[in-house]
């Protein structure tokens, strides 16, 4: 029995809108679990490289235990397990009054999770550093948290751009896990459009042109913002 192709189904209502509605959310999720992975990441990485003792302890711990634990294990547990455990105020507020559980759920994970792995690259950015640019920086009278404003942390970011580029990408493949939980995101979108069609090599084919088609776009773009904030003599660019 052949296979019957019909690329025009996914011209089709309400296909189409099912798709265009997982991409939707599938970049909504990926850019807010984004924006707290940088941040958090950021300020875990640089107590990661901090003389106190106990950031360096508390830094360490939350990176070990997320990055450890397996994604889908810690979405089941940010969704299942955590409105189960809280006061009981604040899990039924979850379960029954927080618009979206399942997205807000997702972007915290993803973002918890992928907060993890930037902390390391935000540590092994500074650490790369000459320790002679950290003390030439206090001797000129700035503060250590000045020190890491203006001369550590603006030369730690662009030399991790690339594995930066690399951890967002990772959240836009990852936000796939949010379906597990009901997340409505693209894969998700494309597994219900093969269910009433029966067309899945249609869907599953528009849907990995979306992913491939961010994906490039995205590396493309950091390409050009790496070359441009390129550090002479610490970022070895491609000869073109």
């Amino acid at each position: 029995m052949s296979y019957s192709w019909n690329w025009g189904v996914l011209l089709e209502t309400p296909y189409l809108g099912w798709i265009l509605s997982g991409f939707y959310w599938t970049l909504v999720v990926s850019i807010f679990s984004w924006v707290i992975a940088f941040l958090l990441g950021s300020i875990v990485g640089i107590a990661r490289t901090s003389k106190v003792r106990s950031l360096r302890a508390l830094s360490t711990i939350y990176v070990e235990v997320f990055r450890n634990i397996p994604l889908l294990v810690q979405m089941f547990l940010w969704f299942f397990v955590l409105p189960e455990v809280v006061f009981v105020e604040l899990g039924s507020w979850i379960k029954r009054d927080l618009p979206f559980p399942e997205m807000w759920t997702a972007v915290i994970c993803l973002g918890t999770y992928t907060g993890a792995r930037v902390a390391e690259q935000v540590r092994a950015g500074i650490n790369s550093i000459s320790i002679g640019q950290r003390n030439a920086a206090l001797a000129i009278g700035l503060t250590p948290g000045q020190a890491y404003r203006y001369v550590l942390l603006p030369v730690a970011y662009r030399l991790i751009i690339p594995p930066l580029t690399s951890d967002f990408l990772g959240i836009f493949k990852n936000s796939s896990l949010g379906l597990t939980i009901g997340l409505l995101e693209l894969t998700a979108r494309t597994r219900q459009v093969s269910e009433y069609t029966f067309q899945s090599f249609e869907a599953f084919a528009a849907a990995t042109a979306l992913y491939v088609s961010v994906t490039y776009v995205v590396m493309k773009l950091m390409a050009v913002v790496e070359k441009r904030t390129a550090i002479p003599g610490l970022i070895a660019l491609e000869a073109k």
